[in-house]
């Protein structure tokens, strides 16, 4: 057994004594005027152990310094109903959502961008094990999870070292822990080249009475820390490399990556739902971010306000680490409870079971200071409120874009269109075999979705469907969305539109939007451009949230997301959570029977500004995004709602990047039953040419499919809700999808085109 070692360390008898002692603080990400309300807040300079702790927690991604006055809104802008199935929301390590029967489902979206381009695999995988934990401190069995994914151009050569690098570790922690992976997003664009993103959403299920909320109450009551051993590796991953640009340079700040263990992350999760299972614990944190620092401050602050700690007791990997660097560590797989007395006996046996190392550092005092000695001397004592609460919050300045009105008023509208059924073909054929439409088979078999046994709807349909009871058949649906285009053209509109179609893709399942997480990417919040991006687009999906009555339940902020001073597009990314009483009656993306009519719900306007057709045809961004009608997209939800519960919709298919042409084209790919659609009827009443028809982004639009023998019933639906409602297709045996008066095309021809782009870069497709 490793021991650590005896080194002296400054203490706050010291720190006292030497108030001249110059400190580190830029080296750890502090600004001078943080460092000097720090020694305000003390009454004297901190000790080393206290600047690490206070390094970290005030971070950026850890204190949401930049980001609070505007998160507030989510707060704020709520309604009873919003609340009312609302049994945990923002604060907390997920949100959780009462789904009916007794269960609840609690989800978050967290980013893990930095690290996955620095060492992509460990990156990516400890980004998945980090979002698995805080599921698991919520008392919930983790059942799945997805990724948001965005990588550099397709053709670069070092977007292949990123791609390979992230899917493979998403793949190997997410296979390891058996857990399915359900769905999500990859796009390609050179914004992300030398910032990737990738957003980890993870989801549980668990009993209304197994809740557990994260707090150290209880005078005398231990604080333990389990799991893996604390290492080297992530030390002041949360201030030095999340909460800082990067330089031109290239990948750089190695050691501040976490190394991940899923083989330990499963025990673990076996463990903590035992201890929870048997009550012997009060509540338990995970160890991510900011490591311990993070854990005790939190812990205190959200119960009784007092801690006693003794690091020396942290079992380690490396027995040279100082006590600083025990204190920043963000190792993975540690887990911190706070447990009675009279119950450690059983929590020690229950961990021993489970071959999971424990040691107890610490208890709950009254003393309303966090207190830890090391080797007998005091090396930290704060409130720990000023660490984990009430650090510094910056009004930014906020400036509206120089170059934005230049951008809006450069519309699409001015880019040629194609004129012959040729032109038309060969558009329809680069857009679907285009980096971003294409299919992503690729990624998508390297994961397991079945595991578990659970999965009701998985790749490629609309939304990941899960059961929660096998008795009932109750489930949920997740859908993440985001649209940098959009948003760099406009935040407000672009968040909102992310909000939609997530929110759709959920509806097009089968399931009910109920919940929303965030993952909001944007670049250097010391950019008052850049903010000004933030504040609108948190403005935007808070206003749409309320609009709509969905609850934003939690998430997370990720700035500077740039490379020197290029920040990325604004990518928020919305996952929206969905409630079904019954996956049997799942709704799937494609049509699986020939001679059922096709139907396009929804109005078709000159919507090409930021589409994918401007982007792959024209490589133009420019113009304004298309209009979201928040209500339409409601009245849209409860007809596909009506529709499921009569069964009469066989197949449902969102309409969003590459318009009616992507979204056909995936219909008859889905399950190689082919098509014949006309466009005349769309061109005639909504006034649109044929490019425009096939290739025009406007919301509030799905396609399905209807057993003939339900046509009555399903139009007598749409007109008796005034939904706008067309039949614009049959699907056909013919191993053909037909444009009628445009083109004829094989499947085999489509199929090839859609899945050649990934393996053409990444290699042979895998599981094909």
């Amino acid at each position: 057994m490793t021991t650590p070692t005896t080194a002296s360390a400054d203490t706050v008898t010291n720190a006292a004594a030497t108030p001249e002692r110059e400190q580190p603080y830029a080296a750890l990400g502090l600004k001078q005027d943080e460092y000097l309300r720090i020694r305000e807040i003390l009454g004297r300079r901190p000790t080393s152990g206290e600047l690490a702790m206070y390094s970290v927690m005030w971070s950026e991604h850890c204190s949401y310094k930049s980001s609070k006055p505007y998160l507030r809104q989510f707060g704020t802008k709520t309604t009873e109903k919003m609340r009312k199935n609302l049994m945990v929301g923002m604060g907390e390590n997920a949100g959780v959502v009462d789904v009916g029967g007794g269960w609840a489902v609690t989800f978050k979206i967290e980013s893990h961008n930095h690290p996955s381009y620095i060492e992509p695999f460990q990156g990516a995988a400890t980004g998945v094990g980090g979002i698995v934990r805080d599921i698991i401190s919520m008392g919930a069995r983790p059942v799945a999870v997805m990724d948001a994914l965005r990588f550099g151009d397709i053709d670069d050569p070092d977007t292949a070292r990123v791609v390979h690098g992230v899917v493979s570790g998403i793949s190997f922690y997410g296979n390891c822990l058996g857990l399915p992976n359900i769905g999500g997003e990859t796009y390609f664009d050179s914004v992300y080249q030398a910032n990737p993103l990738v957003n980890a959403l993870a989801v549980g299920v668990l009993r209304h009475e197994d809740l557990h909320l994260a707090n150290a109450r209880g005078v005398g009551n231990k604080v333990v820390l389990f799991g893996a051993r604390t290492g080297g590796d992530g030390i002041g991953g949360a201030s030095i490399l999340a909460s800082d640009s990067f330089s031109a340079g290239g990948p750089t700040k190695r050691p501040a990556v976490q190394v991940g263990d899923p083989f330990a992350e499963k025990v673990l999760i076996e463990c903590c739902l035992e201890l929870f299972q048997l009550d012997l614990v009060e509540g338990i944190q995970d160890l991510g971010a900011a490591g311990i620092s993070c854990a005790t401050s939190e812990l205190a602050s959200n119960g009784d306000g007092g801690m006693f700690i003794e690091l020396e007791k942290v079992l380690l990997r490396d027995p040279t680490l100082t006590a600083e660097e025990i204190l920043m560590s963000e190792s993975q797989e540690r887990m911190m409870a706070i447990v009675t007395p009279e119950k450690l006996d059983g929590f020690l046996a229950v961990v021993r079971k489970w071959d999971v190392e424990t040691s107890v550092l610490g208890e709950v005092t009254d003393t309303g200071r966090l207190v830890i000695n090391w080797h007998g001397e005091e090396i930290v004592n704060v409130e720990p409120r000023t660490v984990a609460v009430d650090g510094p919050v910056y009004d930014r300045p906020v400036a509206y874009p120089t170059w934005i009105d230049a951008l809006n008023a450069d519309s699409a509208s001015r880019l040629a269109r194609p004129t012959t059924a040729s032109d038309l073909r060969d558009q329809v054929f680069r857009l679907v075999g285009s980096a971003n439409l294409a299919d992503k088979r690729w990624i998508t078999n390297q994961y397991d979705t079945y595991v578990l046994g659970n999965t009701a709807l998985s790749f490629p349909d609309d939304g990941g469907m899960v059961r929660v009871d096998e008795e009932s058949g109750l489930g949920f649906a997740v859908a993440t969305d985001a649209n940098g285009r959009f948003c760099q053209l406009d935040p407000y509109q672009g968040a909102q539109l992310a909000l939609a179609e997530a929110f759709r893709n959920v509806a097009v399942t089968g399931a009910t939007p109920v919940a929303v997480s965030d993952c909001l990417n944007f670049g250097s919040p010391e950019n008052p451009e850049v903010m000004w991006q933030f504040s609108r687009a948190v403005e935007g999906l808070a206003d749409g949230c309320l609009a709509m009555e969905i609850p934003v339940t939690g998430g997370n902020v990720s700035f500077y997301n740039q490379t020197g001073d290029v920040p990325i597009h604004p990518t928020p990314v919305v996952a929206v959570l969905g409630v079904i009483d019954d996956v049997a009656k799942r709704i799937p993306s494609g049509w699986q029977d020939d001679g059922n009519n096709i139907y396009l719900l929804g109005t078709t306007k000159a919507e090409l500004d930021g589409s994918a057709w401007a982007e792959v045809i024209h490589d133009h961004l420019g113009g304004r995004p298309p209009v979201v009608d928040l209500a339409a997209e409601q009245k849209l939800a409860d007809l596909l709602h009506y529709g499921n519960e009569q069964n009469i919709i066989s197949s449902a298919h969102d309409l969003a990047d590459g318009g009616l042409a992507q979204a056909i084209v995936e219909g008859v790919l889905r399950f190689g039953v082919g098509a014949r659609i006309w466009l005349g009827e769309i061109i005639e009443r909504d006034g649109v040419d044929a490019a425009t028809a096939l290739f025009s982004e406007s919301t509030g639009r799905v396609i399905v499919s209807v057993p003939r023998e339900d046509d009555v019933k399903f139009q007598g639906l749409c007109e008796g809700r005034g939904y706008p409602m067309l039949r614009i297709g049959v699907t056909d045996s013919a191993d053909t999808l037909e444009i009628q008066d445009v083109f004829t095309a094989t499947l085999d021809e489509l199929r090839t085109a859609h899945r050649s782009p990934l393996t053409e870069r990444f290699g042979a497709t895998i599981g094909a």
